[in-house]
């Protein structure tokens, strides 16, 4: 290799590191995900649209202007009567007087129940830090924001007998992986095996 192929080689790694150094603190360059719900805003949003079925009176209409359908809010699991009794019973032996009337309406119902499993949420996940780190390696610092909310509406012949709902209103989370290595934290292992 002559001189001149050399220093060509030289000045482009050099630029190359350079160039990563000066983004160093460019975190706006680092990845980003999220998740939305299309129906709700806000954790409590989600909950008062629960909150606000009436057992025995609200019906399919009423889901429907709330935007509790399957067909408003994706990700709706559609329960059959088998899917309801296995999640409500659970392997436990469980009295009708341990559960809620609108579950034990619903499972003497039996092919006329249906249940709705709703799971809303609105989750960003944004890789924050510094670029050179994240972006050879060496640290990766994960931020994940936003609420989960879960709700088991059930019905019998399109009126809801019973409606319930969870989550997490305030997530919250930080993941940091660090590799003392870098790039080469992966290939270690088979470097050494390579070896041999």
């Amino acid at each position: 290799m002559d001189t001149t192929s050399q220093t060509r080689i030289a000045f482009t790694l050099g630029l190359l590191l350079v160039t990563s150094m000066l983004l160093g603190g460019c975190s706006s360059l680092l990845p980003k995900a999220r998740t939305e719900s299309p129906t709700f805003q806000t954790f409590d949003e989600a909950r008062l649209a629960v909150e606000s079925l009436v057992p025995q009176q609200s019906n399919r209409e009423s889901l429907s202007s709330l935007g509790l359908t399957p067909n408003k809010q994706p990700n709706t699991v559609i329960m059959t009567h088998a899917d309801i009794v296995k999640r409500v019973v659970n392997g436990s032996v469980l009295s009708k007087e341990d559960l809620d009337p609108g579950i034990v309406t619903c499972i003497n119902a039996r092919d006329t129940c249906r249940g709705w499993e709703l799971n809303v949420a609105r989750i960003s996940k944004a890789r924050t830090g510094s670029f050179f780190a994240d972006f050879f390696n060496f640290k990766r610092h994960t931020e994940t924001t936003g609420w989960r909310f879960n709700a088991l509406i059930l019905m019998v012949n399109d009126v809801v007998v019973y409606r319930g709902w969870g989550g997490q209103p305030v997530v919250n989370e930080v993941e940091v992986t660090t590799n003392p290595l870098g790039p080469l934290q992966e290939m270690g292992p088979s470097v050494i095996s390579n070896g041999h």
